[in-house]
C-alpha cells in the first residue's frame, strides 16, 4: 500500500512551526506530512507553586518536576486534558490557548527537555532540581 504522503525522518532539534494562530515552539513530535502535534504547556503561574494536583492525575506520567515549576514532556504527552481542570492556580493550557503573556512556556516546556529528552515516564526521574533558565530568572513568588 502505498502511501499519499512519503515519511521521512525528522531530525531532533527544536523546531518553530506555524500551528492555527501564530508561532509556537514544538515538541519533535510529527506527522509524515511534516505538521506537527500540540500538546498542553504549564505556564507561568506554576513557579513556585508546584500543587503536583496534575501529577496525580496524569494517566500517562508525563508530567516532571523542576526546582521551582513542573513541566510536560510534550513527546510523552497524550493530549487527554486530565491535568488541566485539577491545577488550582490554572496554569495548565491547550498549547493553542495559553494566553500572550505566557505564550514562551511552550517553548519552554520543549526546551526543559533538550537534556533529559523523553525518559518514559516522571516516576522513574524524580525531582530534576533544575529548570530552564527563563524561569531561574524570574523574581521568587511570596510564600
Amino acid at each position: 500500500m502505498k502511501l499519499p504522503l512519503e515519511s521521512k525522518r525528522v531530525e531532533p532539534q527544536l523546531l518553530k512551526v506555524p500551528i492555527r494562530r501564530g508561532w509556537y515552539y514544538n515538541s519533535l513530535r510529527s506527522y509524515p506530512d511534516g505538521g506537527f502535534l500540540v500538546t498542553y504547556v504549564i505556564a507561568e503561574p506554576c513557579v513556585d507553586v508546584k500543587d503536583k494536583s496534575c501529577i496525580e492525575e496524569c494517566p500517562v506520567d508525563c508530567i516532571y518536576e523542576g526546582g521551582r515549576m513542573l513541566y510536560i514532556q510534550p513527546d510523552e504527552c497524550v493530549d487527554c486534558g486530565a491535568c488541566e481542570p485539577v491545577c488550582p492556580v490554572e496554569a495548565i493550557y491547550y498549547e493553542d490557548d495559553v494566553p500572550g503573556q505566557w505564550q514562551e512556556f511552550g517553548k519552554i516546556n520543549t526546551e526543559f527537555f533538550i537534556e533529559i529528552g523523553s525518559p518514559g515516564g516522571a516516576s522513574k526521574v524524580g525531582q530534576t532540581n533544575t529548570d530552564h533558565a527563563t524561569v531561574v530568572a524570574l523574581p521568587a513568588k511570596p510564600e
